[in-house]
C-alpha cells in the first residue's frame, strides 16, 4: 500500500516594494512556518496607490519582477503575477488555492493604510502577518513628545539613533515548496517596458536584488568612507546609487544599515544619516498623505507660480541655457537617474527662476526617474521649494553658475551630458555667454543655434522669486538641514 503525503498548509506571500528574497520579513516567516509558499504580485495600475508608477519606474519593476521570478525558481518557486485590484486578487486566489493566510510587509505611504485590508482578511478568516520590513521604524511608533509626527529632521534622526538597532539577519530561504497547483499567472513580458526610449536606461543600470547587493559592496568597499566629501561632486563616482534598488526594495535598509556600521564604524554615519532622511519622508507621507501635491505649509497655497509650457519644455529638455541645469536634465532623460546635488540645483531652477509650480517638477520626476518613490519625490521637491517639512528657506536660491563652478569645477560632468560645449574652457562651460567670440569659435559653438542662450537672467529671476515670496510671508532665516533627495 502507498499513502499520499498530506498536502501542507498554504500560505500567500504578497511581494510589493520589497522585490527581494534576502532579509524580506514576509518571506522569511512564511518559509519558517512549516507551510507551503504561493509568491504573489499585483500589479493594481494605480488602484492601490494614488497614481500608477511613471514610465522609468515601470521599466524598472519590469525587469526587477523578473530578476525576482528568477530568484524564486531557484528555490524550487515561482512568482504569480496578477493585475487588478489586490483585494480582489487576492479573494481570486484565496479562493482558488485554498490558502490560510497571507504575509506581507506593510506599505504607510500613498497607497492608505493597510488596516481595511487586514480587518477584511481576518473577516474571511485568513491569518495575516504583517512587517515593517521596510521602514527603519514603524512611523506609529516614532513620535514626538506630545505624540504627533516629527516635522523637522535633527530631532528625528537623535530619536531614530535612540531607539534603533539594526535587526537581525533574516534567514534566507534555501527551498520554498509550493502549492499542489500553480494558479494562472499574467506573463512577465505584460509588465515589461521596451519603448525605444528605454534603450539609454537599460544599458546605464541592472535591475534586481544582486545587482543592488553589488552595488551595496562596491560603495562599503570603494567609496562610503568618503562620501562625505565626495557626495556633491556629480563629476565624480561618489555616490551609492542604491535610489532604484531602494525605491523598489531589491536590498534593504536594515541590511544597508547592518552592512555599513559594521564594515565602517562612525564612518559610515554621513550615508546612514541620509538613509534616515528616507525614512522621515516616508513618515511625514504617513502623516500628510497629500504630500505629492499639496504644500506643507498652509502659507504657500497663494505663491504666485504659473504654468508656462514653453518655459517647462525647456527645462525637461535640458535647454535652458544654463550647462549644469541642462547636463542634469539630459542625465535624467538617459538614464532614469541625476546626482543629488543636480536634483536640488534643477529644482530650485524651476521653482525660483522660472517661478513654475514645484508639482510641476515633481511630475516630471515621477514619470522619468527609476527611483521615483512617493515619499521621496514629493517630500524633497517640496523641501526645495520651501513649503515642506523642515525645508529650505524659500530665500535660498541656487545660482546655477555658482553651483556648477564649485560642484563641478572642471566642467567634465558638463562635457559629458552637453556635448555640443565640451571644447570650451574650464572657465567659460558654465557660463558660455561670458566667452569671447573667438573662444565660441573655436570650440564649435554658436550661441543661440548650437546652443541655447539663457531663458532667463538668474539675477533678475532671483529677484522676482524673492518678491513673490514677501507677498505670502515675511522673510525668515534659519540653517536647515540638506538633504540627499530620494535616498542617494
Amino acid at each position: 500500500m502507498t499513502s499520499e503525503r498530506p498536502q501542507k498548509a498554504l500560505g500567500i506571500v504578497w511581494f510589493r516594494r520589497d522585490l527581494r528574497i534576502a532579509d524580506n520579513a514576509a518571506l522569511s516567516a512564511a518559509s519558517s512556518a512549516d507551510a507551503a509558499v504561493l509568491p504573489v504580485y499585483v500589479d493594481d495600475d494605480g488602484q492601490e496607490s494614488a497614481r500608477r508608477p511613471g514610465g522609468a519606474a515601470r521599466w524598472w519593476r519590469g525587469r526587477s519582477l523578473v530578476a525576482l521570478d528568477d530568484s524564486l525558481r531557484a528555490l524550487g518557486s515561482r512568482l504569480i503575477v496578477r493585475q487588478g485590484s489586490p483585494q480582489a486578487e487576492l479573494d481570486s486566489l484565496l479562493t482558488e488555492t485554498g490558502a490560510r493566510s497571507v504575509y506581507f510587509n506593510l506599505r504607510r505611504d500613498d497607497a492608505g493604510d493597510d488596516a481595511a485590508l487586514i480587518g477584511w482578511l481576518r473577516q474571511r478568516g485568513i491569518g495575516v502577518e504583517t512587517f515593517d520590513a521596510n521602514y527603519l521604524h514603524d512611523p506609529l511608533h516614532l513620535r514626538t513628545a506630545s505624540g504627533g509626527g516629527f516635522k523637522v529632521f535633527t530631532p528625528f534622526w537623535n530619536r531614530l539613533r535612540g531607539v534603533y538597532t539594526p535587526l537581525t539577519e533574516l534567514r534566507m530561504p534555501k527551498r520554498l515548496e509550493g502549492p499542489a497547483h500553480w494558479p494562472e499567472s499574467v506573463p512577465l513580458d505584460t509588465l515589461q517596458v521596451t519603448e525605444s526610449w528605454t534603450q539609454s536606461i537599460a544599458r546605464a543600470w541592472e535591475p534586481g536584488e544582486h545587482a543592488a547587493q553589488q552595488r551595496l559592496a562596491h560603495f562599503a568597499d570603494e567609496l562610503a568612507a568618503g562620501y562625505a566629501t565626495e557626495r556633491d561632486r556629480p563629476d565624480r563616482d561618489g555616490t551609492s546609487r542604491l535610489s532604484p534598488h531602494l525605491a523598489w526594495g531589491e536590498i534593504s535598509v536594515h541590511a544597508i544599515w547592518r552592512h555599513l556600521t559594521r564594515r565602517l564604524g562612525d564612518k559610515a554615519l554621513p550615508f546612514v544619516r541620509e538613509i534616515a532622511w528616507r525614512d522621515f519622508n516616508m513618515h511625514l507621507l504617513h502623516d500628510f498623505p497629500d504630500l505629492t501635491w499639496q504644500p506643507m505649509q498652509a502659507k504657500f497655497t497663494a505663491f504666485p507660480a504659473k504654468d508656462h509650457p514653453a518655459l517647462l519644455r525647456a527645462w525637461q529638455r535640458g535647454q535652458t541655457g544654463y550647462p549644469i541645469v541642462d547636463a542634469g536634465m539630459r542625465q535624467l532623460w538617459q538614464t532614469g537617474w541625476m546626482h543629488n546635488r543636480v536634483r536640488m540645483i534643477v529644482a530650485s531652477f524651476l521653482v525660483k527662476d522660472l517661478l513654475i509650480p514645484w508639482q510641476r517638477g515633481e511630475e516630471w520626476f515621477w514619470d522619468t526617474l527609476v527611483d521615483a518613490d512617493p515619499a521621496q519625490n514629493g517630500g524633497n521637491w517640496q523641501w526645495v521649494a520651501g513649503c515642506g517639512a523642515d525645508a529650505a528657506p524659500f530665500f535660498r536660491v541656487f545660482n546655477p553658475v555658482l553651483q556648477g563652478e564649485k560642484f563641478d569645477p572642471r566642467g567634465a560632468y558638463v562635457r559629458e551630458w552637453v556635448p555640443e560645449l565640451a571644447k570650451l574652457s574650464d572657465g567659460a562651460i558654465h557660463q558660455p555667454w561670458t566667452a569671447q567670440k573667438a573662444q565660441l569659435s573655436a570650440a564649435g559653438v554658436t550661441l543661440g543655434q548650437t546652443y541655447p542662450l539663457p531663458i532667463v537672467d538668474h539675477a533678475k529671476a532671483r529677484q522676482a522669486a524673492l518678491a513673490a515670496y514677501q507677498r505670502i510671508s515675511g522673510r525668515g532665516t534659519g540653517k536647515e538641514q540638506e538633504p540627499s533627495l530620494f535616498g542617494d
